[in-house]
């Protein structure tokens, strides 16, 4: 089957949209997967695979533990970088550009989404920090589902935990082809609301 050329007239933010969709339709788990890259402020990356929360025109939002390494590290070098891969459907995106701080209602909304356990073991977490026994965390989650029983309890969002949106100044999107021909376009920001369409070399 050929595959259509990636469309360099196509809005990001729309072909973003169209490829998540084709993912959710053919990806076995988590097609919101992401890797998200962050670095010190003396350029040392680190990497690691998170879930996408949120996405529109503003950005590409997730949440954290703000005592995390991912949280510390976004605090002290405010820019960020995004990954998708696809394997089923032989495609990634990679997103590239600053972080900030989501609104407080728009994480009081998203923490509230989340099932019972998952907001008592964020509350439970001291994320990226050593554990010495496992125990002492079930045990604490424990305290917290004795301290709010039942599924209808009201579990405030903790401080310490917030969510972040990458803003993106590019985006580069990626699809096979044969014999390792691959098609790369990127959009660059070049303004508020314009961007520099550019077809790669695979």
């Amino acid at each position: 089957m050929t595959v259509k050329l990636i469309d360099l007239e196509a809005d990001p933010f729309t072909l973003f949209d169209a490829w998540m969709k084709d993912a959710a339709a053919h990806e076995p788990n988590d097609p919101n997967a992401m890797a998200l890259a962050t670095a010190t402020p003396q350029g040392r990356p680190s990497v690691r695979m998170i879930l996408l929360k949120g996405a529109d025109r503003r950005g590409f939002v997730f949440y954290t533990n703000l005592n995390s390494r991912k949280a510390a590290e976004l605090k002290a070098n405010p820019h960020a970088a995004l990954l998708f891969h696809w394997k089923s459907i032989r495609r990634q995106i990679r997103i590239e550009g600053p972080v900030e701080p989501v609104s407080a209602a728009e994480a009081d909304t998203y923490f509230a989404s989340r099932s019972r356990i998952s907001r008592l073991g964020a509350i439970a977490s001291n994320q990226s920090h050593p554990l010495a026994d496992r125990g002492i965390f079930e045990a604490r989650l424990k305290e917290l589902e004795e301290q709010y029983p039942g599924e209808d309890a009201v579990i405030p969002r903790p401080e310490n935990w917030n969510g972040f949106r990458v803003v993106p100044d590019s985006f580069e999107f990626w699809q096979d082809r044969p014999y390792r021909l691959h098609d790369r376009a990127t959009w660059t920001r070049d303004g508020k609301d314009g961007w520099t369409r550019q077809r790669l070399y695979p």
